[in-house]
């Protein structure tokens, strides 16, 4: 009763809502209208993550596309709540475990970084994998090893794969001092350096390379030389791996292949339309030699595979010798040298001659008998397209004459000599005109050139703050006409006077070629001068 007596003294507003309803109210839920708004920002930034994404293959990103639209939010936290269970897992899990301090710290730092770069990028990135196909976690026992094993293994990946976005085309691995490593890498031409690393760490990184490269990890002082590959979903790229011991440890150099190199031709690689059809020219011929010369790192590999791809290799019997292969050429036979199974270029093109050839290339010409077979080859109703380390046209003819070529082979097998320099290109998101000396000026003034379109590097976050962004090439080419063939047969043309004149000469000519890219703004004078001189 004292229960009912008191529900009747409670005023009605407090049991009804009318209370409520006299208030003024909104037709929507501010709360529900921002979490809808929240919802679809996350779902498109997840359509963007994705759209950049190179972990997922470009033939599901359609699917993937839908499901961020509806799923974005709910996908960002499984991105953000995964790898950080996994960290928490794996920390817990070591420090179970009876280690040092160092080691835990260590192995937490791994972690993280994975987290970093992305979940599961071994599996799903990058894999790196030897000559025969063995994945490095198989070799480097992962999953029987410890997880501080796992974590290099995960590290060498990276760098890898780092090296791979960055677009560089050495990685070079060498002791600053007893207790630190420095990893740099090689874009555009130039090294920079992208991180320091403990010697321990980094030795174990050393190690896994030379694994997946099939050399031998208990020999530190001996150079020697392997090779690996790493399937990423854009594609396969090639690695060559060289390491020596150096005083304060062993040092590594990796090669990056350019899986981008067998897609180039003489329109995208910087000839004059007037270089190009002087070289189509040479190529349409039956016979002769057409010789690539350049210093190393001069890009002559890449101006052969863009020769070898004006050609049809349906009618033409293409034959390759290469040290290594850097790009499969469909429908032409490569042939890849291997002094430990004695295939040598020399020994090769002998082989080749007997195979019914139209075409030759010679990646290398490194010694007496391979000169004289290439050029008695394209005496023989052959092409041959080769290259040759030299600084300029002229050293090339003097080279090949100082290795014991006759003057008379080289006379009428030689049809082409190609000198080529590769420069930086300013990076369009940053560059600015240049400022110009008042004697720089005058002196484009009196040539009558347009100095208005030079411009010089500034640097931003696009081209990691160089002010440069990608290279392109500078050519000096030099046809052998009867008379300079006739002088070179008949040896009046002294070797003293065709390398001061014709070095002078193949000069002028480069540095006529890089005016005209720096009047036209695409490279700096700067990068001239500093690839010319």
């Amino acid at each position: 009763m004292q229960i009912s007596a008191f529900i009747k003294c409670v005023p009605p507003a407090f049991v009804s809502q009318s209370a409520f309803s006299d208030t003024t109210t909104l037709p929507f839920s501010p709360i529900k209208l921002g979490i809808l708004i929240g919802w679809v920002y996350l779902c498109f930034y997840t359509v963007q993550y994705i759209h950049f994404s190179t972990v997922i293959p470009k033939n599901q990103k359609t699917v993937a596309y839908i499901v961020a639209l509806f799923l974005g939010p709910l996908l960002i936290l499984a991105m953000l709540t995964v790898p950080l269970s996994v960290v928490i897992f794996r920390v817990l899990r070591k420090s179970a475990e009876e280690h040092g301090v160092k080691d835990k710290i260590q192995d937490a730092i791994a972690n993280l970084r994975a987290v970093h770069f992305g979940t599961s990028r071994n599996e799903s990135n990058i894999r790196l994998l030897n000559s025969s196909g063995t994945e490095l976690k198989d070799i480097y026992t992962y999953g029987k090893s410890s997880q501080r094993d796992t974590h290099i293994l995960d590290l060498t990946e990276q760098i890898i794969w780092n090296a791979l976005q960055e677009r560089a085309s050495d990685i070079l691995i060498d002791s600053k001092d007893e207790s630190l490593y420095a990893i740099r890498f090689r874009v555009d031409g130039l090294l920079r350096e992208i991180e320091q690393m403990d010697t321990d760490t980094c030795k174990a990184v050393i190690n896994s390379i030379k694994a997946v490269s099939n050399m031998d990890i208990s020999e530190k002082r001996r150079p020697q030389d392997g090779s690996f590959i790493a399937k990423t979903t854009d594609g396969t790229v090639s690695f060559r791996v060289a390491s020596a011991g150096a005083i304060s440890g062993e040092k590594l150099s990796i090669r990056v292949l350019s899986q981008n190199t067998g897609l180039f031709t003489l329109e995208n690689i910087g000839l004059s339309e007037k270089q190009r059809t002087i070289i189509r020219e040479a190529m349409v011929k039956p016979s002769g030699m057409i010789l690539m010369c350049g210093p190393t790192g001069s890009g002559k590999t890449t101006t052969l595979y863009g020769m070898l791809n004006e050609i049809d290799l349906f009618l033409r019997n293409v034959i390759t010798v290469e040290d290594p292969i850097e790009y499969v050429l469909p429908n032409a036979s490569q042939i890849e040298v291997n002094p430990k199974a004695d295939i040598t270029f020399g020994s090769a093109l002998r082989s080749i001659l007997r195979q019914d050839p139209d075409v030759i290339c010679v990646g290398e010409i490194r010694d007496e008998e391979t000169a004289g077979i290439a050029l008695r080859a394209a005496q023989t109703g052959h092409l041959v397209l080769a290259t040759i380390h030299s600084n300029s046209n002229a050293s090339a003819l003097i080279r090949l004459l100082d290795l014991g070529v006759s003057s008379l082979l080289l006379a009428e097998g030689l049809s082409l000599l190609v000198s080529q320099r590769l420069f930086r290109v300013l990076c369009n998101s940053c560059k600015v005109p240049a400022e110009l000396s008042a004697v720089q000026i005058r002196d484009f003034t009196q040539k009558k050139v347009n100095y208005r379109n030079i411009y010089q590097p500034k640097g931003c976050e696009k081209c990691y703050g160089t002010g440069y962004k990608g290279r392109s090439a500078i050519f000096d080419i030099l046809a052998l006409d009867d008379n300079l063939k006739a002088s070179i047969a008949s040896n009046q043309l002294l070797i003293t006077q065709l390398r001061e004149e014709g070095d002078k000469r193949g000069q002028s000519n480069i540095q006529k070629q890089g005016l005209r890219k720096v009047v036209t703004g695409i490279t700096s004078l700067d990068e001239i001068k500093r690839v010319v001189g």
